[in-house]
């Protein structure tokens, strides 16, 4: 009788295959990209409804001044002249307000288009 052939058979072994493995590691990394793309997806759409919003404040701080303050003063509003007036809390760093009350995005900022 052969007693090393029977002690083999029956032993399991212990662990994972390099094969295993790498198939593991694989699969992590697939669902990592995936997670990337998604959450970059989302933080640029709420980059874009931050500037959205923002620029909606600018341009109601600015109705408001021509509805309140130009007939009593001759001019376009400024962003000094909107904060002094209590239209907004600090001047922005995302927009500026141009002639005419226009609201342009500022050169090089984060909501230039």
């Amino acid at each position: 009788m052969n007693t090393s052939t029977n002690r083999t058979a029956g032993r399991r072994d212990k662990g994972f295959t390099l094969v295993e493995l790498l198939i593991v590691v694989v699969i992590l990394g697939i669902l990592a990209t995936v997670t990337v793309f998604a959450v970059r997806g989302i933080t640029d759409k709420g980059q874009e409804s931050a500037c959205d919003t923002d620029k909606r404040v600018m341009e109601v701080a600015v109705e408001t001044w021509y509805a309140d303050e130009s007939a009593a003063t001759d001019g376009d509003p400024t962003e000094a002249g909107l904060v002094a007036a209590q239209f907004l809390r600090s001047e922005s760093t995302l927009y500026d307000v141009g002639a005419a009350g226009a609201v342009n995005p500022q050169a090089g900022g984060a909501c230039v288009a």
